[in-house]
C-alpha cells in the first residue's frame, strides 16, 4: 500500500499531492517500472480522500506517461529510466545574481530621454485606432521585414526628412538596431572583416567578435571615421555615425564622406553600414542629409532607431538595403521571424501618419535645446576654464574635457558615491587611452531643468573635489 502525506492545511489540491508524490516516486526509482498500484477505491479508502481526487491524479500520471492502464488489471508504471542526481551546484554563484538596477540621484547619462515628455495620450489614441480599423492586419501572420504600411509611411518620412530614398520593399522592421546589424550579418556579411569607430559602441565590438568577424578599431578625428587609416586595414564593412559621432559628436562633412563613399566603391564586396544615431536632434544650422543620400551606388546600408526620438522600451528600428542586396535577403532573411508586434507597428504607422510625430519632434527638439543651453551655461559658470566643452552641436549628450592632471578613475568612483550616473570617453575606447585629460560624457536628456545647479555642483565635486 502507498503511504502518501496529504496536508489538508495546503494550497495545493489533494489530487496534485498526490500527483506529485507518485511522480517523484516513478522518477527517484522508488516505484520501478511493472508495479501495480491500488486501484483508485483502495487508495481512496485508505487515505480518506475521495476518489475523484486519485481518479484525477492517475489520470494525469497517465497523460504524462508516467502510468499506464490494463483492461481489468489496474494501473502500472510505466518503463522509465530513474533520474538520479549527480554533483551539481545547488546554488549560483553570487558573481551570477543579478542586482537591482541602482537608482541615482542625478543623471548625466547618454543613454535614454525623458520619458514623462513622451505623448501618451496621443500614442494611446494611435493604438485604440489601429486595434478598431486594422483588425485584419492584427489577424494577419508577421511580415518578416515588418508590416508593407509601416514601411511604406517610414520610407515616405526619411525621403523627405534624411535624403534616403528607397522603396517600402528596401525596409527592414526590427526591434533594435542591434538586431538589425545581426539579421544584416547572418543574411548578408557572414564572414566579412569590420571596422568600427574608435572610440565607438564597445558592445559592437563584442557583438562581431562574438560572431566570429575580425574587428578593426579605426581612429576618429574630428571629422569622423579617418579614412586614410581604414585603407590601412583589410576590413570590406566599416559601420559610422556620421551624423552625430558616438561619441565624439563630431559631424562628418561633405569631403569625409565622399570619400568614405570612393573607399567602397573601389572595391565590390565592401560597404558601409550608416547609423543614424540622434540624427534628429541638431541645434544649430540645418538638419544635415544622410551619407545614404549621396550614395550612387549602393553601397550604404542605413540603419536608424525610434529609441531617442520616441521610447527605447518601445523597441522599435529599421533598416534600408540597397537595391543590389533585396535579392540576397529574400532568399535567406525571410526565414526569420519579425521581432516587433504587429500593434505597435500599426500604431507608430498611425502616429508618424498624423503628424504627430513630427509634432513631438518639434518639441523636444526645442525642450532638448533650451535644457543642452542651461546645462552648458552652469557648467561654465561653476567649472569656467577648468573644461573645454566639445560635440555640443547635435544630439542628447556632449563632451566634457577636464583641465586636470588627476586620472578618471577617482573621478568616476566619488560620482559613484555620490549617487549620480556619469561615464567617461573610457567605455567606448578598445585601446588604451594613454595619459589625455580624463574625458567625460554629459547627457542632460534624463535631468530634470530645477535639478540643473544642484547636479552640477554635484558633478563639480566629484571633479575637484574641495
Amino acid at each position: 500500500m502507498l503511504h502518501i502525506p496529504i496536508d489538508r492545511d495546503h494550497s495545493l489540491p489533494v489530487y496534485k499531492q498526490i500527483y506529485e508524490w507518485i511522480k517523484n516516486e516513478i522518477l527517484q526509482g522508488t516505484l520501478t517500472s511493472e508495479t501495480k498500484l491500488p486501484s483508485k477505491r483502495t487508495l481512496a479508502s485508505s487515505m480518506n480522500v475521495s476518489q475523484n481526487s486519485v481518479l484525477s491524479a492517475y489520470n494525469q500520471l497517465i497523460a504524462e506517461g508516467y502510468l499506464y492502464t490494463k483492461e481489468r488489471s489496474g494501473y502500472f508504471v510505466e518503463t522509465i529510466q530513474p533520474i538520479r542526481p549527480h554533483h551539481v551546484e545547488k546554488k549560483l554563484d553570487p558573481k551570477l545574481l543579478e542586482t537591482p538596477a541602482k537608482s541615482y540621484r542625478y543623471s548625466f547619462s547618454h543613454m535614454g530621454v525623458d520619458s514623462s515628455l513622451f505623448p501618451v495620450q496621443s500614442w494611446h489614441q494611435c493604438a485604440q485606432k489601429a486595434i478598431s480599423e486594422d483588425q485584419t492586419l492584427l489577424s494577419e501572420i508577421n511580415h518578416p521585414q515588418g508590416t508593407y504600411k509601416l514601411r511604406e509611411i517610414v520610407a515616405n518620412k526619411i525621403r523627405h526628412t534624411r535624403g534616403v530614398f528607397c522603396e517600402p520593399e528596401q525596409i527592414v522592421i526590427g526591434a533594435s538596431t542591434q538586431w538589425l546589424l545581426q539579421l544584416f550579418l547572418f543574411v548578408i556579411a557572414e564572414h566579412e572583416p569590420f571596422a568600427i569607430e574608435e572610440p565607438g559602441y564597445h558592445r559592437l565590438s563584442s557583438l562581431l567578435k562574438t560572431l566570429g568577424h575580425d574587428v578593426y578599431h579605426v581612429p576618429v578625428d574630428t571629422h569622423g571615421l579617418n579614412v586614410e587609416k581604414l585603407r590601412e586595414t583589410p576590413a570590406t564593412v566599416a559601420i559610422v555615425t556620421p551624423s552625430h559621432q558616438m561619441p565624439t559628436g563630431s559631424i562628418m562633412p561633405v569631403s569625409r564622406r565622399t570619400e568614405l563613399l570612393y573607399w567602397s566603391y573601389e572595391k565590390e564586396e565592401r560597404y558601409v553600414i550608416e547609423d543614424d544615431y540622434d540624427s534628429e536632434f541638431k541645434y544649430e544650422g540645418d538638419i544635415i542629409p544622410s551619407l545614404q543620400s549621396l550614395d550612387v551606388n549602393g553601397k550604404v546600408i542605413y540603419i536608424d532607431s525610434f529609441s531617442k526620438s520616441l521610447l527605447p522600451d518601445l523597441r522599435m528600428s529599421y533598416m534600408v538595403l540597397p537595391l543590389g542586396l533585396i535579392d540576397v535577403f529574400k532568399e535567406k532573411g525571410l526565414h526569420f521571424m519579425q521581432t516587433t508586434s504587429v500593434l505597435t507597428q500599426l500604431t507608430l504607422a498611425r502616429f508618424l501618419d498624423s503628424g504627430e510625430y513630427d509634432k513631438h519632434i518639434k518639441r523636444m527638439s526645442k525642450y532638448y535645446k533650451e535644457m543642452r543651453a542651461k546645462v552648458i551655461e552652469a557648467i561654465q559658470e561653476r567649472f569656467g576654464t577648468r573644461v573645454r566643452v566639445e560635440g555640443e552641436k547635435a544630439g542628447l549628450h556632449f563632451l566634457l574635457h577636464l583641465d586636470t592632471e588627476e586620472p578618471v578613475e577617482p573621478i568616476m568612483e566619488r560620482a559613484d558615491k555620490m549617487d549620480i550616473e556619469l561615464y567617461s570617453i573610457q567605455r567606448f575606447m578598445h585601446g588604451q587611452v594613454g595619459s589625455a585629460p580624463p574625458t567625460l560624457i554629459i547627457g542632460f536628456a534624463k535631468l530634470k531643468p530645477e535639478e540643473i545647479y544642484e547636479a552640477v555642483e554635484a558633478l563639480y565635486q566629484c571633479c575637484f573635489p574641495e
